[in-house]
């Protein structure tokens, strides 16, 4: 078991090594990280402390233990979950865009370098796109996939379902396991699909990669 993990976890780090080099012809900047706990601490050395920080609804960023750090360390830590009111939450994602972090993940990752992403309402992706100076991306081993094409059929298939459950939304992927192209105001996950291919803007996006599964 141990020679079994140990060959994964060699085989992670060169489809990583593969992606960093891809994402710099991208004018993106990645980084490779062994474990959560190694992606924490790129993270906080990144941010520095006082920093508005915007995020992004993410089991990835959870499982890091970056959320809990924001809440309750110095930071200006821009929330939208901390409010059940959806004037004062979308208020917050406004004051998203000129925050100095905006962090997330990712939905999926090519090995050619491209970061491909589902969005219901659009402010994650809004955010992504233009908004905040720095972009800091978190990704687990089990985001990484060979093309555009896999990246649709992974997150139709094993990022919705978990995901809709996850935040109570009343769609197919939730019942069936499967992605149903539901056309559900309130409920659809899937309204936006964006590839990030580029970034025009240098040093805006960063991009941590992480040796083990994190997140849907």
């Amino acid at each position: 078991m141990a020679i079994k993990v140990d060959n994964l976890k060699k085989g992670g780090k060169v489809k990583i090594e593969t992606i960093i080099k891809n994402l710099e012809k991208r004018n993106m900047k990645g980084y490779y990280a062994e474990n959560r706990e190694e992606a924490l601490k790129m993270l906080l050395e990144m941010i520095p402390e006082g920093s508005s920080v915007g995020k992004g609804g993410s089991a990835t960023l959870d499982e890091v233990g970056i959320t809990k750090v924001l809440a309750e360390g110095n930071y200006e830590y821009l929330d939208a979950f901390a409010t059940s009111d959806p004037e004062a939450a979308n208020a917050v994602r406004r004051r998203i865009f000129s925050a100095d972090y905006f962090i997330t993940s990712t939905n999926a990752v090519t090995l050619d370098g491209k970061l491909m992403n589902i969005d219901g309402t659009g402010n994650r992706m809004a955010a992504f796109i233009w908004g905040p100076d720095k972009v800091i991306v978190v990704a687990g081993l089990n985001k990484i996939v060979g093309s555009e094409e896999d990246a649709l059929g992974r997150i139709k298939c094993d990022a919705c379902p978990p995901n809709g459950i996850r935040l109570g939304k009343k769609t197919p992927c939730s019942i069936t396991g499967k992605c149903g192209e539901c056309l559900s105001p309130g409920n659809t996950m899937c309204s936006h699909i964006v590839t990030t291919r580029f970034s025009s803007i240098n040093d805006r996006i960063h991009v941590i990669l992480v040796n083990e599964s994190l997140g849907f």
